[in-house]
């Protein structure tokens, strides 16, 4: 059994809004991902959206208003809740969810699953 170190695995890829899962646990991914720009309006109609900013700064744009997260603050967007990431530069997040739920909160449009 070793430590997973966050760094390491995210200096391993270099894609954006591609998340990768680093471990699981109770059901759940543990993810990493880096940001840069904008993703897409989406909702998870059936999990909340938990956000942890690792480095750098996310702008989870709401319809009735934004959420800003530095290193160390998390948010967690609730079910069915339209959402819309953003990040002027390079952004690191830690994401946990439900084994299988698309990134997209859409399989046809998500991201595949990738583990590293």
């Amino acid at each position: 059994m070793d430590a997973i170190n966050l760094e390491q695995k995210l200096a391993s890829f270099t894609g954006f809004f591609q998340p990768r899962v680093v471990t699981q646990f109770n059901g759940h991914d543990v993810m990493v991902a880096k940001t840069k720009g904008e993703f897409i309006w989406h909702k998870h109609d059936d999990t909340d959206d938990f956000f942890l900013v690792l480095k750098g700064r996310l702008v989870i744009h709401l319809r009735d208003g934004s959420v800003t997260l530095g290193p160390g603050e998390m948010y967690i967007v609730p079910k069915g809740v339209e959402h819309k990431p953003v990040a002027d530069e390079e952004t690191h997040i830690l994401l946990i969810e439900p084994t299988g739920t698309p990134n997209t909160g859409n399989a046809a449009t998500a991201q595949p699953r990738r583990v590293i």
